[in-house]
C-alpha cells in the first residue's frame, strides 16, 4: 500500500476537548486522523493538509459533533466514515479494537489471540501505538497483562481519563 501524503488532498481542524486540544484529519471524504496535541506518533505538519473551519467539512463537523457526545457521556460507539493509513496488520489490529464493547478492557495479549496472532502481543503493540484515529479507534482499552495502564501515545493521565469516562458511563470496572 501507498502513502498518500499530498496535503493539497487533506484538510484539518482542531477542536477543545476535556482532555487537550484535538486535531481532525480528513482525506476524501474520511476521517484519516485523530492527534492529540502531545501524541508519540504525530504526523509531520505538512502532511495535515490545509486548515479550514470544522463547520466547512461534514467529515469534520460529524467527527467534532460525535466527539463531544462523546465526552459528554451520551456516545458509545462512534459512526464515522473512516480511512486507515497502513500496513495489513496494523489494520487488522485496529479492526480488533474496534470490537473492544465500550468501557471495557483487554490486554495486548488477548487482542492478539482474538485476531489470530497469539504470539504477537508485541507487534500489536506497537500497532496500537500506530493508531491514526485514537478514541474513536479505541487504543485506550488495551492494557498490559496485569491490567494495569501502559503506554499511550496521548500519555497515560488521557488514558486513565477515557477509561474511567467510559466506566462511569457503562458501569463497568476496569478488568
Amino acid at each position: 500500500m501507498t502513502a498518500r501524503t499530498d496535503a493539497a488532498l487533506r484538510s484539518h481542524a482542531a477542536i477543545d476537548s476535556p482532555i487537550g486540544k484535538l486535531t481532525l484529519v480528513t482525506e476524501d471524504g474520511k476521517l484519516t486522523g485523530l492527534y492529540m496535541d502531545v501524541a508519540r506518533h504525530e504526523p509531520d505538519e505538512v502532511t495535515l493538509g490545509v486548515r479550514v473551519c470544522v463547520d466547512d467539512d461534514p467529515v469534520l463537523n460529524s467527527a467534532a459533533s460525535q466527539l463531544g457526545a462523546y465526552f459528554a457521556g451520551e456516545l458509545t460507539n462512534f459512526d464515522l466514515p473512516l480511512s486507515l493509513d497502513g500496513t495489513g496488520f496494523q489494520r487488522t489490529v485496529w479492526a480488533g479494537l474496534r470490537e473492544i464493547p465500550y468501557g471495557a478492557t483487554i490486554s495486548y495479549g488477548e487482542l492478539a489471540k482474538r485476531i489470530g496472532q497469539p504470539s504477537a502481543s508485541r507487534a500489536v503493540g506497537l500497532a496500537n501505538g500506530r493508531n491514526p484515529v485514537s478514541i474513536v479507534v479505541p487504543c485506550h482499552r488495551v492494557v498490559g497483562s496485569n491490567g494495569s495502564l501502559t503506554g499511550y501515545g496521548g500519555g497515560l493521565p488521557r488514558k486513565q481519563y477515557l477509561l474511567a469516562l467510559e466506566q462511569r458511563v457503562s458501569g463497568l470496572t476496569l478488568a
